[in-house]
């Protein structure tokens, strides 16, 4: 590194020991999954000097840190048996904590050690609840047990989560005194390893609000642009406040509240949770759209009970096609990649949208080698902020925005400013011209959704685009996106028509189609137009024979049709019994989850004297367990008497299947073709029957 510039200089001075030197960082981050943060806390506490002989050995004390207490998941094994033959050994990991039910008690688990079966003393997940909810990084001690009768081989002796112990709001916003807006815009951009010379203002600003869910709460805004512009990392390496979450986990009781659990989801353990990849979100369960749209709204919703929540959630993803060609096309738009269940309302809570197409590509070329805030440091700031300090009155007295602002719109402008405000002066209001740039960016980020869903709505809701607020000297600014300003389609959307017939009168000459890649099948925006939705097959009573060795059946092709609407399944089958008899009901359960509607499940099953009903017992309360984590309960009756085989659905659907779940041939082997997909298996000779109770 060369010699300390200004910046550095007045970090060091104004706050010294909570800033370190980010070329430090780049060079112990490669080849290790470790978070920014965490790394980024060893290097406070070793190299918070300015003297090179001290910052080298405290480089050295990192390496050997990570060297003795990080493990690669490849080294799990050999971490184990350095507990069992040392007795003990402090370890750098994720630790989750989960309740099992059937024991009463709760285990922890390390992502790197391979035990799910770490006994864990109440005080420690009492103290850090999100332990319980995505997990957390910490200094963690594994002892090992010696006690031959216990069911555990190792236990938590000490955990200290990595994140500061004590944080003072006044003497940080203290130290912003002694900066100019732009020195502290640069000092905020080191501090996320970036090189603020490098970049034009206006990336700088995108930074920023890349920030702005951190730092403000209930605050919701969406980021597409091409891979690689690093959408997600703040949200996985930057705060231990924020936790990332992939398409696949976006359920409601993963999201917001488990009913059979009575717990609330990850909104009431993060400040942020932010969606990976939103493009490949799969909605199973409409409620779950619906209880997002009532969270992003006012912060709550109601699921059994009233649940309040701060959290911001944020959605990154990514965009596959030209800009340019989406703003000038009549038949697409920037929401392009969302998903379908992704509606006018939950595009109209964004509060603002990024357009992550004018951000760099992740390169060295934009890293500091210069000081910046120890990134858990500038992490806890923004969460004291999230949850201590608001703006809004603030904005709300000086912000005078024009007449094409409506009620959401006027929310999300404001909320963006508060959160502008809380990043770059925490110390005070900023000048005229300060507060003035930052509205204009948040109204622009408003237009850009507003513009979107104008073009997919047919009628003038949200025609309204012209978005714009009033300078100090009283001219009115009407704000547009770069991308977009001179695009026709965007700004003058043509209407369509109500029905595909009147088009040809309507609309006269047609213009071409958008040119799509072959990856990208034709997108049909949403609430384009008001002809009715395509019919749904209308199911039918079945009654027919399933032959010996007959092929393509499976729990799902049966029965999947018919679990439509239902919430309650009923089977009835006395032999859940046997290993395989299990596996084909674990089978069933997959099939009900997969409908999305399902919440309980109720199996009567019978026994004789040969059942070992402890080990069936044993199994299905793991399953009952797994289950629980899908808002989906399962109880289980006995009744050594029953003999009947059927399922009966609250939809008023009942199947009846000759021989129960268990129809199947056993495989010749196990590794031949049917062995595990169902479908391709030869089955025994039953009966169906689906009917209407």
């Amino acid at each position: 590194m060369n010699k300390l510039d200004e910046l550095d200089k007045k970090l060091t001075s104004a706050f010294d020991g909570k800033v370190v030197r980010k070329d430090l960082l780049h060079r112990i981050k490669k080849g290790t999954n470790v978070p920014t943060f965490v790394l980024e806390f060893l290097l406070a506490r070793f190299c918070a000097s300015n003297d090179q002989a001290e910052m080298d050995a405290g480089m050295e004390a990192v390496l050997a840190t990570l060297q003795d207490n990080y493990v690669r998941p490849d080294e799990a094994n050999a971490a184990q048996s350095r507990v069992a033959i040392k007795g003990k050994h402090r370890f750098i990991d994720k630790v989750h904590v989960r309740y099992v039910e059937k024991e009463k008690r709760h285990w922890a688990s390390l992502e790197n050690f391979n035990s799910q079966r770490i006994a864990i003393s109440e005080k420690f997940y009492r103290d850090n609840d999100r332990l319980l909810e995505g997990g957390i990084w910490a200094e963690v001690t594994i002892a090992h047990n010696d006690i031959e009768e216990d069911d555990y081989a190792f236990y938590v002796e000490d955990l200290r989560p990595i994140q500061l112990t004590r944080f003072d709001f006044d003497r940080y916003a203290e130290g912003r005194e002694a900066f100019t807006r732009d020195e502290w815009l640069a000092a905020v951009l080191r501090s996320v390893g970036l090189e603020p010379s490098k970049l034009s203002h206006r990336v700088k600003l995108h930074f920023i609000a890349r920030l702005a869910a951190l730092v403000e709460p209930n605050y919701n805004y969406i980021e597409l642009g091409p891979r690689g512009t690093g959408k997600s990392y703040f949200f996985s390496e930057f705060s231990p406040y924020a936790t990332l979450i992939s398409g696949g986990q976006a359920t409601k009781a993963t999201l917001f509240y488990n009913n059979a659990r009575r717990k609330v989801g990850l909104v009431g353990y993060w400040d942020v949770v932010a969606f990976d990849e939103v493009g490949g979100i799969k909605v199973r369960d409409p409620d779950t759209i619906q209880i997002m749209k009532d969270f992003m709204a006012n912060g709550r919703f109601s699921r059994g009970a009233e649940v309040i929540a701060d959290a911001s959630l944020s959605f990154v993803g990514n965009i596959d096609l030209s800009v340019q060609q989406l703003v000038n096309s009549d038949q697409h738009d920037l929401f392009q990649p969302l998903p379908p269940e992704f509606d006018l309302a939950v595009m109209d809570r964004f509060a603002a949208y990024i357009p992550g197409w004018e951000m760099p590509k992740n390169s060295s070329e934009f890293l500091t080698s210069n000081y910046g805030f120890i990134t858990d440091y500038l992490a806890e700031a923004f969460h004291y902020q999230f949850k201590h300090t608001n703006r809004y009155e603030e904005v709300s007295k000086r912000i005078k925005l024009g007449k094409a602002v409506e009620g959401r719109d006027e929310k999300s402008i404001k909320k963006t400013v508060c959160a502008f405000l809380k990043i770059l002066h925490p110390n005070g209001p900023p000048s005229d011209d300060e507060f003035e740039e930052y509205v204009a960016y948040a109204v622009e980020c408003r237009r850009r959704v507003k513009e979107q869903m104008n073009k997919r709505k047919p009628d003038d809701e949200f025609a309204q685009i012209n978005l714009s607020y009033f300078k100090g000297s009283g001219d009115e600014v009407v704000v547009f996106c770069p991308e977009s300003k001179d695009a026709m389609a965007t700004q003058r959307p043509a209407r369509r028509p109500l029905h595909q017939e009147d088009v040809a009168l309507d609309q006269g000459p047609q213009t071409a189609p958008l040119p799509v890649t072959p990856a990208e099948p034709p997108v049909v925006p949403a609430d384009a137009t008001m002809s009715p939705p395509e019919a749904v097959e209308e199911l039918k009573e079945q009654h027919f024979t399933i032959l010996y060795g007959d092929t393509g059946y499976s729990y799902e092709s049966i029965i999947g049709p018919y679990l439509r609407g239902a919430k309650t399944v009923i089977i009835e089958d006395p032999y859940i019994r046997l290993q395989h008899q299990i596996q084909n009901f674990v089978r069933f359960c997959e099939t009900v989850v997969k409908a999305g509607t399902v919440r309980k499940i109720t199996l009567f099953t019978s026994y004789d004297e040969n059942t070992q009903l402890a080990d069936i017992a044993e199994k299905l309360d793991e399953l009952k367990q797994s289950l629980l984590e899908l808002d989906v309960e399962l109880e289980v009756k006995l009744n050594p008497n029953m003999h009947d085989r059927e399922i009966r659905l609250d939809n008023g659907w009942v199947i009846k299947i000759g021989r129960g779940l268990d129809f199947y041939q056993k495989p010749g082997s196990w590794f031949e073709i049917g062995a595990h997909d169902l479908s391709m298996r030869k089955c025994l000779e039953t009966k169906v029957d689906i009917f209407r109770a």
